[in-house]
């Protein structure tokens, strides 16, 4: 496998930057080493399209943290050459930041039918509606954006509107699988276009980059339809109310869910502000189809019996907030669990999220109910491509060189290795880094400079301002607490006027650790009979306190809090 390199982008010559002008250049800034983030850039001379606008759940060690971002730093700086936006479907891990992207960087979008109306919900969720070009495109289509043609392809995933993409450059094709697997029973009917693939691989394809997600697993992904004859089965036997928490986005499954129900009788009721909102765009795109009435509203569930009901949710990752565990907790304003409810957990753990799964199936559990999930039968199938699959893309394609996506290092590691197994040379096969510019040539594949890259997180209306820094103090005062210490000095004499008085949060149960207080109020107290006279500023008085009331904490408990002193 070739080996990439740290070269800077300071430290390239002039003649290399004038070479690179003739070179096809491929900057991944998100969505490697990782499972979600998803966005690629490409540029040829003054062009550059970007590949989905993709975001990622935070990791446990981001307390507060809403949404991580790809850092766009890169974007930014060539504002005025990006031509446009090539969204391969609707995951939030491919349209997630696209609010935020946009804002910063706008350009014309491009995306099918579904993927479209999802971020122009987005857009306006953020008031950017309207400031943004949205070109809806359907798979066979071809956009053109300064050097670059761009095919839509149509491929099976576990969303409606998911493409691959052709993108023809002055140096050769380049194939992105974007999210897929090969599913010859679809639910929508429309098939994977195979053919296109096989027909691109006979005209020449310069470079694949594929879908890694399921590399580690042999055989053949199952069609969405098993997921289905599940679902009749487990319906026949249910004694009371279902509850299913999946994807929202899984439109597909929404449907097979909405069929079951209405052949048996059962109104579909439907929890969490995702679901409601993918599913009332659905239909009204008609890619949702339920009978007029059909729908009740979680206010209208009394006037139902358990028999009656079906209730889709949101909460299949375990999210703290989401419909699942706020039933599961009996925290959810219109539902609680009940031991004749039969709970259908239709997902499989992302990666980083198996605790907090875990978490809300032992506590549906101990509710007493029928809790159903993929360790117990066939109630989810993947939309990623397994290894015959990815097989079959790489032989159909027959590509030059080849650049493994989406999905952590091992799932990177193993696809280049598929590729070498399959006849490639380990040459021309690269495993890159997020922000690793790789450059192209018909006969060459390198990887030269390296640009901004990383993560920017979102909390509530911050976009960047929580760092590294902050990310540590608010660890710290998860772990260990907080002390504050109060001292008030007369303003002309600098004398002690008042206290010091110490407030704590989230360190010892004041009441019964009285004597703890006590002792650190004392050696606060010390401090200012010795140093008081001593220090010319109240800078050193703090960093005086801070030290040894921090020395005193330490002997006596090992605990570090975080210490404010507050000189009034």
């Amino acid at each position: 496998m070739a080996k990439k390199t740290d070269n800077s982008a300071s430290r390239r010559s002039q003649r290399e930057r004038a070479g690179a002008k003739n070179r096809l250049r491929i900057i991944p800034l998100g969505g490697l080493g990782e499972i979600g983030k998803n966005m690629t850039a490409f540029e040829y001379g003054d062009d550059i399209i970007v590949v989905d606008v993709g975001s990622i759940f935070p990791r446990e060690d981001m307390p507060g943290v809403d949404l991580v971002i790809p850092d766009i730093s890169y974007l930014t700086m060539n504002r005025g050459r990006v031509r446009g936006y090539l969204i391969t479907h609707g995951h939030e891990d491919h349209i997630g930041a696209a609010p935020y992207v946009l804002r910063e960087v706008p350009a014309p979008v491009y995306a099918t039918r579904l993927t479209a109306a999802l971020i122009e919900s987005k857009l306006k969720e953020h008031k950017l509606l309207g400031s943004v070009e949205m070109n809806v495109i359907a798979p066979h289509d071809t956009v053109t954006l300064g050097v670059f043609r761009v095919e839509f392809l149509k491929v099976s995933h576990s969303i409606a509107g998911a493409c691959a993409l052709a993108i023809h450059t002055p140096v050769g094709v380049v194939v992105h699988t974007g999210d897929f697997k090969v599913d010859f029973t679809p639910i929508d009917g429309q098939l994977m276009d195979l053919g296109r693939f096989a027909a691109l691989g006979n005209e020449g394809v310069l470079a694949l980059m594929a879908d890694s997600t399921n590399v580690e697993r042999p055989g053949y992904t199952m069609s969405e339809r098993k997921v289905g004859e599940t679902f009749n089965n487990l319906f026949d036997h249910a004694r009371g109310r279902i509850i299913i928490a999946m994807f929202a986005s899984n439109v597909h499954r929404i449907q097979m869910v909405a069929d079951a129900a209405y052949r048996r009788g059962r109104r579909l009721c439907l929890v969490g502000r995702s679901m409601v909102n993918v599913a009332r765009i659905s239909m009204q795109l008609g890619e949702l189809r339920v009978p007029d009435g059909w729908l009740v509203g979680a206010d209208d569930l009394d006037r139902y019996s358990d028999e009656q009901l079906v209730v889709l949710t949101t909460g299949s990752q375990g999210e703290p907030m989401s419909g699942l565990s706020r039933m599961a907790f009996s925290e959810h304003k219109k539902l609680e669990i009940r031991p004749t409810d039969m709970v259908i957990i239709s997902a499989t753990p992302i990666p980083g999220n198996e605790k907090s799964v875990s978490r809300v199936i032992n506590q549906l559990v101990r509710t007493g109910a029928d809790v159903i999930y993929e360790a117990l039968a066939e109630v989810h199938v993947s939309g990623h491509a397994r290894q015959e699959e990815l097989k079959l893309i790489h032989a159909l394609t027959k590509p030059k060189f080849f650049i493994p996506v989406h999905g952590e290092y091992r799932h990177l590691y193993h696809h280049a290795n598929l590729a070498i197994s399959m006849g490639m040379p380990p040459e021309n096969v690269m495993i890159p880094d997020t922000g690793t510019v790789i450059e192209l040539t018909p006969d060459e594949m390198r990887a030269t400079e390296t640009v901004p890259s990383g993560a920017v997180l979102i909390d509530g209306l911050g976009i960047g301002d929580v760092g590294e820094a902050v990310l540590r103090d608010r660890k710290h005062l998860a772990e260990d607490g907080l002390i504050i210490v109060v001292i008030g000095l007369d303003h002309e004499t600098g004398a002690l006027a008042s206290g010091p008085d110490i407030v704590s949060r989230g360190f010892v149960y004041v009441k019964e650790n009285e004597d703890i207080m006590d002792g650190a109020r004392a050696t606060v107290q010390r401090v200012l009979e010795t140093r008081l006279d001593q220090v010319n500023s109240t800078g050193a008085l703090k960093d005086a306190i801070r030290e040894a009331l921090s020395r005193y904490i330490y002997d006596t408990i090992r605990r570090n809090p975080m210490i404010l002193t507050i000189i009034v």
